[in-house]
């Protein structure tokens, strides 16, 4: 039930303790799945006090039980162990702590564990979170390699010399950080989060050396398996342990079976390159070696033949053809322009024997009337007409007498 307060009404601490208790003894007992960070056990004492974590998130809470309950237990629960406790949330009014009665403490065991796991696997393969598709490329030379790993570890010892062995002038930002317990996830994730926000950052490694199944739940928490799904940079799952893959190699880019393996598949081999660089040269040599001498043949054999060891000859073989036929033309020609002139001048004296001139040289002569019509038939004349005679020499006036 809400209250009414003000600030000229205000309710005293006590009475809000009172309540907020009151609140909570409403509630019922409820099952609650957690990893326990600190466990007193006091001798002589009747209760046990431990803190219960949430692995995947930075919260805790306290929780207190009766020395019987935990005694039955107290065998298999240590500190680390995952357990699912029934307990009531109890209000510490003075205090104003809440903490939680343990009636009952079950460990989880790893069969359970696996069976989530597996569950967890499969709801998250359905997202898609896991697609080949969604897997970035590494790149060929990355100058800048991001590295999660645990402080001092072997893990972190094996990718940094393998790696540098490999190719002296790689980089790394390395994040050490908690690769197990409580704190692991968190600092992982905020990790992961860090290094792909810098844009030098070419690819990430997620290094450890393997463990229990217990010690890798952290590289199987849905908090980090989407952090490093939503990640722009590759990320490299180098967790090193075979039989029981953690999520992480899942949705990872890529797999490595270990820590040394990563840094073989992330960072080329200086010796190996340089190798193949000479190898290529040697090839592309040859090849253009090859080419040249090919073309060098080609070459020669064009230079060989006739034609291009003499260019002339072509020419000095036609040249009596060529004068020959110039010959014949010529004489063709000449017979041509001879027959030619005799039928012209054949032609031309035919013209002149038959012209009117060559006539008139004979004697004859052309009579025309005034108007210089030829006189044809004795018709076409008057008695007393003038006519005008043309002769071979000369024209004269006549008339007509019939």
């Amino acid at each position: 039930m809400a209250l009414t307060t003000s600030a000229d009404a205000p309710l005293p601490v006590g009475e809000v303790s009172r309540l907020i208790g009151g609140w909570i003894d409403r509630l019922g007992a409820v099952w609650v799945e957690g990893q326990i960070t600190q466990l007193s056990r006091r001798p002589g004492a009747g209760v046990v006090f431990m803190t219960l974590r949430d692995p995947s998130y930075d919260i805790s809470v306290s929780v207190t039980c009766y020395r019987q309950v935990f005694d039955a237990v107290a065998d298999i629960v240590s500190e680390g162990a995952r357990v699912v406790v029934l307990a009531k949330p109890e209000w510490y009014a003075p205090r104003g702590q809440l903490s939680l009665r343990a009636a009952e403490i079950r460990p989880v065991g790893v069969g359970e564990l696996l069976a989530r796991l597996e569950q967890l696997k499969k709801s998250l393969a359905a997202e898609g979170l896991f697609a080949p598709e969604r897997k970035k490329p590494l790149p060929f030379l990355p100058q800048l390699i991001g590295l999660v790993c645990g402080r001092a570890s072997a893990a972190e010892r094996d990718v940094l010399e393998n790696a540098r062995h490999r190719w002296p002038a790689v980089r790394f930002e390395v994040r050490n950080v908690a690769v197990q317990g409580v704190h692991a996830v968190p600092q992982v994730v905020q990790a992961v989060k860090e290094l792909d926000t810098l844009d030098d950052v070419d690819v990430i490694i997620v290094a450890r050396g393997g463990g229990s199944v217990e010690d890798l739940l952290p590289f199987s928490d849905e908090q980090l398996i989407r952090a490093v799904a939503s990640c722009r940079t590759p990320v490299v799952s180098a967790i090193g342990h075979e039989p029981d893959n953690p999520l992480l190699d899942h949705v990872a880019d890529l797999r490595a079976s270990t820590p040394t393996d990563a840094a073989k598949k992330v960072v080329p081999d200086v010796g190996e390159e340089y190798e193949r660089v000479r190898w290529l040269r040697d090839r592309g040599r040859r090849c253009v070696e090859a080419l040249i001498d090919r073309e060098v043949r080609g070459l020669a054999h064009a230079l060989a033949r006739p034609s291009m060891e003499d260019p002339h000859r072509m020419v000095d073989e036609r040249a009596d053809q060529v004068a020959a036929l110039l010959d014949r033309g010529r004489r063709c020609l000449g017979h041509h322009l001879d027959r030619a002139d005799s039928e012209l001048a054949h032609t031309h004296a035919r013209v002149v024997a038959l012209s009117p001139a060559a006539t008139l040289k004979r004697g004859y002569a052309v009579l025309q009337k005034a108007d210089g019509h030829v006189v044809r038939a004795p018709e076409e004349v008057t008695d007393g007409e003038p006519l005008r005679a043309r002769v071979a020499e000369g024209e004269f006036t006549v008339r007509v007498d019939t």
